[in-house]
């Protein structure tokens, strides 16, 4: 049963290192906390501390909004009205620094997997108070290790070597303590994943991580870090065992609809989860108002470019291209991705659409915005929004094992084949293995594919940073107002805002910040 109309329950009233004065780092709710003597007393206390923790994840970066780090790539442009945001479009040319509030992005970027972490620890730690049976609990606290990693995985991959927390501190002071190294952060991260691989079910996602939601994310885990050999094998594991599959709708993975259909949903490996009317992504906002109506995230021609023709072959090669339709026999994704110059939306009523707000790149993002409740307005159902954001999906397996094999080995069968899978759902012919015929082409081409699959998904700003190419294209790039982006070699690690500093003087600031 999937875990959705969850309750939020108040695990703790705030979290490491983000609460103004730190006073009440330990309150607790007496009425709603899980640690009176009557919780943790039943498998259906467990199961709501665990629906608590699953909550978390629809906060920021770690739910529907993880899409606005594309923003932070060349793939898209953040508007500056985005409020729930804010200097997203300046932290993109130049404004990254510690001085920022914590409500920013960078802010966010930090406090939010931290109340994960928090939220995780407080139920590990109270978890076995529970009488239940140890092969179930193994699997609640596979769910909750699982989670824990991901958080963790957000946070080195933005800050580097971050605090460790394994345990949930009852002391104030005892929060105050030093980071641990990149690496130490990333063997805690595997570590959790071990134990999650190990005690969770093989069996199809529905709302609760299963093996294959660990084997995918160790393996991103490990592709991160560059070690391609240790990757294959677990995506090797997940694509044998025949649990996941593409979907049948490529547009559907991004829709309530299609996200409950068995021949879509079959992709997804894990979600963060929302349901109407009681779950939304946020009221009178959301995905569908945010993205289809105000234009909060504006795709740039960069990545419009790189959609391919149907044959095959970039616009300037295909004798297919049309510069007065330069839109027209394109890669299928493009249309399903972009809401391309004078394309007409209509609601489900046949009556054109037209969103309130203008791009300012003359391209608006589709993928994740479902036209089935336009008009996107505050007064209409797209007040509820309650589409389910996607960490992990078989199509990013498949990237992977085709580039952690090419890495490895260079081009071979299988590797073409995975490729192959994925284009082929969408109509588009196999891989041209005459032109990419080297490790190196190959790679370009991977790298190409990834982009276009998983665009506006809030991948390729990770994605740019683990090829250690951010500082090479991004500033190839311009805003609307054609101000080129910047990104420094010093801002593949972020700065710690000075708020955490001041809380925290156990907490060193990142190199050359």
């Amino acid at each position: 049963m999937r875990i959705k109309n969850i309750i939020l329950l108040s695990l703790v009233a705030a979290t490491i290192g983000t609460s103004s004065c730190n006073k009440d780092f330990l309150d607790k709710d007496p009425l709603r906390d899980p640690s009176s003597g009557t919780f943790w007393t039943s498998d259906a206390d467990v199961q709501a501390g665990l629906a608590g923790v699953y909550a978390r994840l629809q906060a920021n970066f770690m739910g529907y909004q993880r899409v606005y780090l594309d923003a932070f790539s060349d793939n898209a442009y953040g508007d500056p009205q985005n409020s729930f945001l804010p200097n997203i479009a300046q932290l993109t040319t130049g404004g990254i620094n510690p001085s920022l509030g914590n409500g920013s992005p960078i802010g966010v970027m930090y406090s939010t997997p931290y109340r994960i972490i928090t939220s995780c620890n407080y139920f590990l730690d109270n978890v076995d108070k529970a009488p239940i049976a140890e092969p179930a609990k193994n699997v609640y606290k596979g769910e909750v290790r699982f989670i824990r990693a991901l958080a963790y995985f957000d946070l080195v991959r933005n800050f580097g070597g971050v605090i460790i927390y394994d345990k949930f501190p009852t002391v104030l002071e005892s929060a105050k303590i030093a980071k641990s190294s990149r690496e130490q952060v990333y063997a805690f991260i595997e570590q959790d994943l071990d134990f999650a691989i190990t005690n969770l079910p093989v069996a199809k996602y529905n709302g609760h991580a299963v093996k294959g939601s660990a084997q995918a994310l160790k393996a991103k885990v490990f592709m991160t870090q560059r070690k391609w050999a240790e990757a294959i094998p677990l995506l090797q594991a997940v694509i044998d065992s025949k649990i996941f599959g593409l979907a049948s709708d490529y547009a559907g993975i991004f829709k309530t609809a299609g996200q409950a259909n068995p021949n879509v949903n079959k992709e997804i490996i894990f979600s963060t989860q929302y349901l109407a009317p009681n779950n939304i992504q946020r009221a009178l906002n959301g995905m569908d108002l945010e993205l289809g109506n105000y234009a909060l995230l504006q795709p740039y021609k960069d990545l419009v470019d790189e959609y391919e023709m149907i044959d095959g072959k970039l616009p300037a090669e295909s004798p297919l291209y049309d510069p007065a339709n330069p839109y027209a026999n394109r890669d299928p994704r493009l249309d399903l991705t972009v809401k391309l110059p004078n394309e007409t939306w209509k609601t489900p009523t046949g009556a054109t659409f037209n969103p309130a707000n203008i791009s300012s790149t003359g391209f608006m993002m589709e993928k994740y915005v479902d036209l089935s409740r336009a008009p996107f307005q505050p007064a209409t159902t797209a007040n509820q929004t309650d589409q389910d954001y996607v960490h992990l999906r078989y199509a990013d397996v498949l990237l992977m094992y085709a580039e952690a094999k090419n890495e490895v080995s260079g081009p071979d069968g299988t590797v073409y084949g995975a490729l192959d899978e994925i284009r082929a759902r969408v109509g588009m012919p196999a891989v041209d293995r005459i032109k990419y015929n080297s490790q190196a082409l190959l790679r370009d081409f991977i790298r190409h594919e990834r982009r276009v699959e998983l665009a506006l998904e809030g991948e390729r700003y990770n994605d740019l940073k683990r090829w250690n190419i951010a500082h090479i294209k991004l500033p190839t790039v311009k805003t609307p107002a054609g101000t080129p982006l910047v990104f420094e070699q010093r801002h593949y690690t972020l700065p710690f805002l000075q708020f955490e500093l001041d809380n925290n003087p156990q907490l060193i600031q990142n190199d050359n910040y």
